[in-house]
């Protein structure tokens, strides 16, 4: 392989373009021939004027020229040439016939790249060519990452700069200059750079470059500094030493970085991450921050500090009714009034508490927001429980004026729980689970209070999750059973139906209704107790048709939730159908409360059921605080007359003329009336002679597992021996029988 391809195979892959320009035909001639075997495409000009004639429309990737030529000559061609735009890097070879120092000197004065004496050495003059082409990419590459480094570094608002500790001083870039706002052509000095330190600051970067510079270590700080329009700007400095051959400092290079925006972006970061976006009170991760240093502290010098879990009581109801905007004005407005109960700080940096003092740990006192409508109050030292519910005070003092929100006057208050540090835990968790109980116990004791946690508050907690625990797993062991009480028509002395109540058997004793059912009304354990009760109740209905012929209802109470739930109608027609029992032979009970509650997504799911057979039957009926119009509009069956007015029956005669009435609305509308908590041969009667022949109670049977209700059929019942059955003519019994019969022909 020759010298010249080696330079070939180096070269680019596609053959370099040459404008090759002489006078001489003959030497132009071998000169082209010699170099296109040499791998170059040439073009060839004889002239210099028809040179530049050729590179108005195109540009080569080298020129040589010959020195001397008639008319336009090569010197003065380089001239032209490098004149014209985009030529002025172009690599151009000045062929010459002249080895004088002045003809050398002039090639390169015209603008020549380099210069080559004429001679039939082709393989030099390709390699010369390869040279200056390799030159030339060289160069053209390092301006292309110079002019993108610049940009970079324009972009990040980043320069360099060198300070040399001779005469040469202070030598800075002009992207450097930029950053200190000044032009790309201005002098500068050190001096000057450090008068735009502001005055507070400058005697400690002063003090921090002696120090540096003392020693010959590296810097790197954050300076600020105010530009000479006004502008207060933050510049990141970092230097190297450099030193000379025998190892002494003469001076440092570096760069310079306005970081302004980043420090803004991490100062609102750091806000984010510590302060409610809303309020701009302390968040969870900053209270928590705080309330552990406060604990070091109060560890450390052996005294209490105090939480205070704060919640609102009636937020819930003002955001639902005025909307979330409203709300949020609202937790504003409380977290602005919390604020003022305490000697609230904005600001404590980490390692900020041991630099100020023994009691600097008293500004980490604040009130933050915990989340949602809750806030949590931390008092960092208090002397006795005294103090701690002396600030409760204030907060619920301060929460008591009204508060005006989208032009609308609200109240709210708020129940405030306490836990004391080492008494009631010993950690950040432990305070605020304790707090939190206390909380919950002021709400279950009617809110707009406070209380100090104690260990009595805690077992009931405990408990209340002990059971829900119990609950959850009472379903899956089986432990849930329906207990059924008779509805009876006492004229009849016969049992016209009767309720599926659910109770709880739990190590061998029934857990009463009113201890379970709220808490599954609460978890939505109510759902799934529900349906089991409805397919229960479907498979005891069969099973008493076929023992003794039972064909009334057995009604199972539904919570109002359930109604929502669009597979309803399906679900009970699976439960009947799956024990081949008529629709009618259940029925579904609704409190009046719940129904008003959510009446009309109740609506729809009432009219289906009937649409199938259902009926439906209004619990609780005339302790609700509603319309009586529901009535005319809902295909409603039966009304029960609530206990708390049979309860008094023949002693007052507020009640007598509840029951009347109810009594009338029924029969005017068509529809069943059930007297509920009967318990007294007192209440039977009146309720008798009023007019309600239909009732259930303990004075005919209480709930009893369903085997029982049979052996109470046989045993007291059909015999007649129940003190209640009074005489009933063979007249009487025989009419009863007819309407009996006729009913449940209809019904069929």
């Amino acid at each position: 392989m020759t010298f010249a391809h080696t330079f070939a195979d180096a070269s680019h892959a596609a053959e370099p373009e040459v404008l090759l320009v002489d006078d001489d035909e003959v030497n132009l001639l071998l000169t082209a021939l010699a170099l296109r075997e040499r791998g170059f495409k040439v073009t060839e000009a004889s002239s210099g004027e028809q040179a530049l004639e050729l590179l108005r429309d195109w540009m080569p990737d080298l020129v040589v020229l010959d020195a001397m030529m008639p008319g336009l000559d090569g010197f003065a061609t380089c001239r032209r040439l490098r004149r014209a735009p985009g030529f002025e890097n172009v690599p151009v070879l000045m062929l010459t016939g002249l080895e004088d120092d002045a003809s050398i000197t002039r090639a390169y004065q015209a603008g020549a790249t380099d210069f080559f004496v004429k001679a039939t050495q082709w393989s030099l003059l390709a390699g010369r060519l390869h040279y200056l082409l390799r030159a030339s990419r060289t160069r053209i590459e390092l301006e292309r990452n110079r002019a993108k480094l610049a940009r970079a570094q324009d972009l990040a608002r980043m320069g360099s700069f060198d300070w040399w500790r001779t005469e040469e001083g202070l030598l800075v870039s002009p992207e450097a200059l930029r950053v200190f706002g000044f032009g790309p052509h201005d002098r500068v000095t050190l001096r000057m750079l450090l008068r735009m330190v502001p005055h507070e600051d400058r005697r400690a970067f002063l003090r921090l470059l002696h120090e540096v510079m003392r020693h010959a270590s590296v810097l790197a700080t954050d300076v600020p500094i105010v530009l000479f329009d006004g502008r207060q700007r933050i510049v990141h400095v970092e230097a190297e030493p450099e030193f000379n051959e025998h190892g002494h400092s003469i001076g440092y290079s570096g760069i310079v970085q306005d970081v302004t925006d980043r420090r803004a972006a991490e100062d609102k970061i750091r806000e984010l991450a510590n302060f409610d976006a809303l309020t701009g009170l302390p968040n969870r991760r900053q209270l928590i921050w705080r309330a552990e240093r406060a604990l070091e502290h109060a560890r450390r010098m052996q005294h209490q500090c105090a939480l205070l879990l704060i919640d609102l009581d009636r937020f819930k109801v003002i955001n639902d009714t005025l909307g979330h905007a409203a709300g949020d004005e609202l937790l504003v407005e409380v977290g602005r009034r919390l604020r003022a109960c305490v000697r609230h700080s904005d600001q404590v940096m980490d390692g900020q508490i041991e630099a100020v003092g023994a009691r600097s740990h008293r500004a980490l006192e604040a009130v933050g927001r915990l989340g949602g409508d809750e806030f949590v109050a931390l008092l960092p030292e208090i002397t006795s429980d005294a103090d701690a519910e002396r600030v409760a005070e204030r907060v619920l003092s301060a929460l008591r004026d009204p508060i005006f929100v989208s032009g609308q006057e609200c109240f709210v208050t708020g129940s405030v729980g306490v836990a004391i540090f080492p008494r009631d835990g010993n950690s950040v968790v432990d305070l605020l689970r304790n707090s939190d109980v206390a909380m919950y116990s002021v709400k279950a004791q009617g809110r707009n209070s406070s209380a100090i946690y104690s260990p009595q508050l805690a077992g009931r907690g405990r408990d209340k999750l002990e059971l829900e625990t119990a609950l959850h797993k009472a379903i899956e062991r089986d432990e849930i059973v329906l207990h059924y009480q008779p509805k009876i028509d006492v004229r009849g002395a016969r049992m016209v139906g009767a309720e599926a109540l659910m109770r709880w058997q739990r190590g061998g004793k029934l857990v009463p209704p009113g201890d379970f059912i709220p808490l599954a009304e609460d978890t939505g354990l109510i759902v799934p107790l529900s349906e089991w009760a409805l397919r229960q109740a479907a498979g005891q209905a069969r099973a008493w048709q076929d023992s003794y012929g039972f064909a009334d209802a057995i009604a199972v109470n539904l919570p109002s939730r359930l109604f929502e739930r669009s597979d309803l109608v399906e679900h009970i027609h699976q439960c009947v159908t799956a024990f081949n029992v008529p629709h009618r032979m259940i029925m579904l009970e609704i409190t009046e409360n719940s129904l008003m509650k959510d009446l009309q997504n109740v609506i729809p799911a009432l009219h289906r059921l009937n649409e199938i057979g259902v009926e439906i039957s209004i619990d609780d009926f005339g302790t609700g605080y509603s319309s009586l119009a529901y009535l005319t509009t809902l295909p409603i069956s039966e009304l029960k007359i609530d206990r708390s007015f049979v309860r008094d029956l023949g002693i007052t005669p507020q009640s007598s003329a509840v029951v009347t009435a109810i009594i009338a609305l029924a029969r005017s509308l068509g529809l069943r009336v059930v007297a509920e908590g009967v318990e007294t041969l007192r209440q039977m009667e009146v309720l008798h002679r009023l007019g309600c022949g239909v009732m259930q109670g303990f004075l005919f049977s209480r709930a009893v597992p369903p085997d029982e209700v049979q052996r109470w059929l046989e045993q007291t019942v059909l015999p007649r021996k129940a003190p209640w059955i009074g005489e009933v003519t063979e007249e009487e019994a025989a009419a009863d029988a007819g309407r009996a019969t006729a009913t449940r022909l209809l019904r069929s």
